[in-house]
């Protein structure tokens, strides 16, 4: 004899709340599979947002030739006097030295608002124009000490933004 948790019934009970069930149960099964498709659809869609690249200074450098210089607002990580930033620096024409061929490069980079000092943590370089293309060359160093932040440099463009000195 089967076990049942539930006392058997033979009359239906009434019950005071209405039963609204049948559009539901008549709907074809393709509507609840496009309603899965579009749920599906929404959670896998909900990456990351991505900041858009901002632009701190036009061309730089002597030694540059035609590069616009970017910062990622949305990545400026402060903790204390330490900021932290993504720079991406843009070239009009393709680069070749240092080796291999790049039109950008993006870094990770720390500054220290009270020394003036630069640190590099990473640096990737690309192929193509704003970061796109194959990914060329890539550093990473978390033992680098830094490097004073010298004037009229790129680095000290993006630590005016990264210690708001503008």
């Amino acid at each position: 004899m089967p076990f049942s948790s539930r006392p058997f019934r033979r009359f239906p009970v009434q019950c005071s709340v209405p039963y609204h069930a049948g559009l539901f149960l008549t709907l074809q099964p393709a509507y609840f599979l496009s309603f899965g498709s579009v749920i599906t659809l929404l959670v896998l869609g909900s990456g990351p947002a991505y900041g858009e690249w901002v632009s701190v200074s036009g061309n730089v450098g002597e030694r540059l030739t035609a590069s616009t210089v970017y910062v990622d607002p949305d990545t400026i990580r402060r903790d204390g006097e330490v900021v932290k930033l993504w720079a991406l620096m843009d070239f009009k024409t393709i680069q070749t030295e240092p080796s291999p061929p790049h039109l950008s490069v993006k870094s990770q980079r720390e500054f220290d608002c009270v020394e003036e000092r630069v640190r590099l943590l990473a640096l990737t370089v690309f192929s193509g124009h704003m970061g796109s293309g194959n990914a060329v060359y890539s550093y990473t160093d978390s033992k680098d000490q830094g490097i004073a932040v010298e004037p009229d440099s790129v680095a000290k463009s993006l630590w005016k933004v990264a210690c708001g000195k503008e």
